[in-house]
């Protein structure tokens, strides 16, 4: 998979608007402020691929982007308090229709905030995922902001946190510094080719 020629397809408000499954697809999955649009960037070598917003809770759409015969696919952020009931219901009903509608997901790539322990959220989307049997791996987030002696000890813990829901695979990352981005293309070009 080139990342380097990815391209914005379009954004989705609405499961019916979803394009046809034609081919893999990659998910990204994380918390409102858990950095999907900066890695998804940071993948592809891109500075503006995806928007990245100040504001948490910015993406209410499912956004895909293509890669030469691949989409990337970036859920919207879960967890964010500030926005309207009837908005997280909308944007529920969104992510469990792109699950339920039977698209071709290869991979989900659950991002998760290195320096802490998975939320009350991140623990509820590890549940859906293992209820659903959908196939993931975590990407841990912001590295950069570790000591490189705490780098092995982390993904370790995390590791043994995300096996009890199926997860295949741990790779500590920095979209800041580009820690860890070889190892993860790496780890979704496999699971591609294996699909």
């Amino acid at each position: 998979m080139d990342t380097t020629k990815a391209e914005f397809k379009a954004s989705y408000g609405l499961s019916s608007q979803l394009p046809e499954r034609d081919r893999a697809e990659i998910v990204f999955s994380g918390r409102s402020n858990a950095g999907k649009s900066s890695l998804i960037n940071k993948l592809c070598n891109r500075k503006s691929l995806a928007r990245v917003s100040s504001t948490p809770g910015k993406t209410a759409t499912i956004n895909f982007y293509t890669v030469g015969g691949v989409y990337l696919v970036d859920l919207p952020g879960y967890g964010y308090a500030k926005v309207a009931q009837g908005e997280r219901q909308r944007w529920d009903k969104l992510i469990n229709s792109y699950f339920e509608r039977g698209r071709r997901c290869a991979l989900l790539v659950q991002l998760l905030d290195s320096r802490h322990a998975p939320s009350a959220d991140d623990e509820m989307m590890l549940e859906y995922l293992a209820h659903h049997e959908v196939p993931f791996i975590a990407a841990l987030t912001k590295a950069d902001k570790l000591k490189k002696s705490q780098y092995a000890e982390t993904a370790a813990r995390f590791a043994e946190i995300c096996a009890p829901y199926g997860c295949r695979g741990v790779v500590l990352t920095s979209a800041d510094n580009g820690y860890g981005i070889p190892e993860l293309r790496d780890v979704l070009d496999q699971f591609l080719a294996e699909g």
